[in-house]
């Protein structure tokens, strides 16, 4: 988190660039793919996703963001002109309670702190994701995306721990996906 702090807003902005680039670069869209993928909070530096938003609407793909309602996260389909506000850790959520009930995503785009080589990610510590991920499909791609490549390993993985499948950074896309590419 330290790293990431010490970034510039425009070093943020250009990373977050070469990271959407990469994933543009790496994964294959077409119409009709979903894509589930978090709304960053600026201020903690994280990756700007609204990159990925504006472009997977232009090329008609279906976009779901996560909202915590009493403890769990649920999905909302957005489109343009979508009504967000700020919750309490300064994240950006639609306005709408509403869940979409889609659970079978193409590219599940996920935040966190840090990713080390075989997948592992450290997030907020809330469990959110981890929760989430045990009730979508076992096909979609959990990518976890960040401005540092791993360097360390994480040795104090819990039971619920689920990986990631991939992780795009500025200057690379590493897989750890165990199935058939």
């Amino acid at each position: 988190m330290q790293k990431r702090k010490a970034l510039s807003s425009d070093e943020a902005f250009s990373l977050s660039e070469k990271i959407f680039e990469n994933f543009i670069n790496y994964f294959k869209l077409k119409d009709g793919d979903k894509a589930h993928i978090f709304l960053p909070i600026l201020e903690r530096n994280e990756i700007n996703t609204q990159l990925f938003i504006t472009y997977f609407l232009k090329q008609n793909m279906r976009v779901f963001v996560p909202k915590i309602v009493v403890d769990k996260l649920i999905n909302i389909e957005i489109f343009e002109n979508m009504v967000f506000d700020t919750n309490h850790w300064g994240i950006p959520e639609p306005v709408s309670n509403e869940d979409s009930g889609e659970k079978d995503f193409n590219f599940v785009i996920t935040p966190l702190l840090y990713c080390d080589e075989k997948g592992n990610r450290v997030g907020y510590g809330k469990g959110f994701y981890d929760s989430f991920f045990q009730s979508i499909s076992l096909e979609s791609k959990k990518i976890g995306v960040n401005y540092f490549n791993p360097s360390e390993i994480i040795d104090d993985i819990w039971e619920n721990d689920i990986p990631l499948d991939y992780l795009v950074t500025p200057t690379d896309v590493l897989s750890f996906f165990k199935g058939l590419e």
